[in-house]
Order: C-alpha cells, then structure tokens, then sequence
C-alpha cells in the first residue's frame, strides 16, 4: 500500500506492506489524517523526544534513522478485524480511535514507532478496545479533529478554571485555537488569546476569543477586561486595573504593614480570624489561568515574568528541546505551574459526541487538504503560520500543493 514514511527528517511516498490486524485489533481503511504540530517537530526531533520517554520509563517512540510512518489523529473505516475481536462494528463504519496500538502485551503510540504506523496511509491498524464509532454522520473531516481537541479538553479539565475565570491563551496555533474552542464549550466568559500571525488571530476570533491580541504592540495581561489586583499579603485587598507587581514591592509591603496595623489596633481585636478567612480564600483563587500553547522555547519563563501573582499557567504546548525557566519567580509570585499531555478514554468519546452534537466546532481549524504527495508541502506550510493552522490528508486526493 501507499504511504508517507519519514526517514532522518526526510519525507517520501513509497509502497510498504499492507499491515495485518492482530488480536483485539481492527484494519482501517483511512479516510482522513491530520497533520500535527507534534508531527511537523518529530521529523527533526524525535531522537529528542524518545530520549525524553526513555527518561519518564515510557517506550514505544522511534529513532530518526528507523523508517516511521505518522499520524496519530485520524478516521476510518472498518475493513477487517483481528482475532479475538467483539466484531461490534460492520465492515464500512468510520471509526476514529485512540492512537494506541500494543503487541503481546507491548504497548506503542501510533505514528511514533515502526511498530505502529500511523494514519499517512491508506490503511491501518487501531485497538478495538479504544476504538470509537462516529455518531450523527459526522464527517471524516470533523471526526477526525477528535484527537487534537481531546488534549486541549484534558488541559482545560486541569486548569480547574471557573466560568468566571478570565482564560488567557498563548499562541494560537492548531493547540491554542483547540484550547480557545473548548473554553467556549466549557462556558468560560472571557477568553483573551494572543499571536503574532494575524491569521491565527483572526481564527482564535472563529473559535470564540473574546479578545485577541498582537503580543509586539500589547501584553495580554494588560488588555481589558483585566483581573482585579490581589494583595498577596491578606489576599483581601482588590485594585482593579493597577499594573502588576511582584509580591515584595513596597506598594505590598506598605499595604501589608497598614492592614496590621489597622487590624491590631483594639488591643483585643483578634485578627488571626481574618486570615483564617484569607486562608480559605486562597484555596481557590480567582485566576487568571493561563494557557502556555506555543511550545517555545523561553515561554514558560517569559510567562512566569509577566503573568499577575497567584496565576495557573497550564503548559499544553510542547517544547521538546532542553528548556529553562527562574524557579525564584514562580515562588515570589506564587505562580502555579500544570503541565497536560493526551486524554482519558472518558475524555476522548466525551469530545467526539461534543463535536457530533454540535457543542463544539473545530471547522475553523481546517484550513488545507492533501493528498500524499503533497505532504512534504504541508509539513513546510505549516511552519508558517500566515496561512494554515490544520492541514488533513485525504489518501484518496491528488492535491500536491497547498
């Protein structure tokens, strides 16, 4: 059969063998396959990321000098089943699936491993067991952004933001504006995102940013509406619109030592009990919560620098070289910091009927299809971002430009 493969950062279309299910697994005649930023960075750093897995006692990544065949995100339908199967669906049903794949008892991600080539195929295999039958008619096209908006419905449920909460989303690439979509199916009320491309702007305004911003004229966290400032001191004390300062500075120290005084002032006042009022408070606070999804090197740091105190910075952008960031920062501002990567099963079917339902709509995020040969194109393409944010590849297509 006919398929992308990756080798040493080089892409090519070339015949390989039809692959043949085995226990608990299902062939899938592919009908869509996204390309993933992940993809777009593994042709050239996946010796990184393997090192990385290793690192964590994760397997089931490649080596640049192994031919692989990607895509992890995709549709398709059913064509033939394994032993040992339930059988649940007929031949012909489009299905998407988790992109795991094992074989006696090891277990691989689909599109990172000889072992489990990917979806830049015409055909290929998933697991039965967490394989998913598309509802309402959706499209292969919609089905197949299951995956990419599953992880950026795992980080929202681990930010724990409040509808109430104001959302900040870093970098509007295919993860931000992902991030962006499911915000707005959560119920999140306000939602300021920030890139340098006007186009990817202009799409974080399709999938529901309230507020979009240039980060070379304007920072995010000064754009209205902005949080009320927060002493850090009694946690009690709101300034609406009062540039943010590093707990520490002599406008908090003053403050804190005035709220002392005030409070010891009648000599049997007991106002431990308004701390312990403050304390419970703190528990929860009120945001913001800020969602890291450029993957850049330094943005983490850059974040934790200019983010207000008390801030949940939820990492769903993957960096996957060596990076680093001032600890002292986090901890003087008391910055939160929550890494999210992949999804539940729960998650992933949860994200399918959304997208089925009509309760979330990822269209916007599709801006090009290709066939195979127009692949290396699209890797390229996407490294700019002034005019594609997903871009699918439809096996059966003859497009070679994009």
């Amino acid at each position: 059969m006919k398929a992308v493969v990756c080798q040493a950062g080089n892409l090519k279309v070339a015949d390989i063998p039809n692959p043949q299910p085995g226990p608990d697994q299902i062939l899938l005649n592919v009908k869509r396959a996204g390309i993933c930023g992940s993809d777009v960075h593994l042709r050239d750093q996946i010796d990184h990321v393997t090192s990385a897995a290793t690192a964590t006692g994760q397997s089931g990544f490649g080596s640049s000098s192994q031919e692989i065949v990607f895509g992890h995100e995709f549709s398709g339908e059913v064509l033939e089943y394994g032993p040992d199967t339930n059988r649940r669906w007929k031949p012909g049903t489009l299905l998407v699936a988790m992109p795991m794949c094992r074989h006696h008892r090891h277990p691989n991600i689909i599109g990172s491993t000889p072992d489990a080539p990917g979806a830049y195929a015409e055909q290929m295999i998933v697991q039965e067991s967490v394989a998913f039958p598309v509802p309402n008619g959706l499209a292969a096209e919609l089905a197949t952004l299951t995956e990419p908006m599953s992880v950026a419905w795992h980080g929202v449920q681990r930010s724990r933001i409040k509808n109430s909460e104001t959302a900040y989303v870093i970098g509007c690439g295919p993860v931000g504006l992902a991030v962006i979509a499911m915000l707005k199916a959560a119920g999140v009320e306000t939602i300021i995102a920030s890139d340098l491309s006007p186009k990817r702007r202009e799409l974080a305004s399709l999938c529901g940013a309230d507020v979009v911003v240039n980060p070379t004229t304007e920072s995010p966290f000064m754009t209205p509406p902005l949080p009320a400032r927060t002493t850090w001191f009694t946690g009690m004390f709101e300034f609406p619109n009062v540039p943010w300062s590093v707990p520490g500075a002599p406008e908090d120290l003053n403050l804190a030592l005035d709220t002392m005084e005030k409070l010891r002032k009648p000599v049997d006042a007991q106002w431990w009990e308004v701390f312990k009022t403050m304390h419970e408070w703190r528990k929860n606070p009120k945001g913001p919560v800020v969602f890291e999804c450029s993957g850049a090197s330094g943005m983490i740091d850059s974040l934790i620098a200019d983010a207000p105190p008390l801030t949940r910075i939820v990492v769903v952008g993957s960096c996957l070289k060596p990076d680093t960031f001032r600890p002292i920062l986090s901890q003087l501002k008391e910055v939160e910091l929550i890494f999210a990567v992949g999804y539940t099963p729960g998650e992933f079917r949860d994200v399918l009927h959304m997208i089925a339902d009509g309760k979330v709509n990822p269209a916007p995020l599709i801006t090009g299809t290709v066939g195979f040969e127009g692949v290396e194109a699209a890797f390229d393409a996407l490294q700019k971002p002034e005019k594609h944010a997903k871009i699918l590849i439809d096996p059966q297509s003859t497009i070679s430009t994009i």
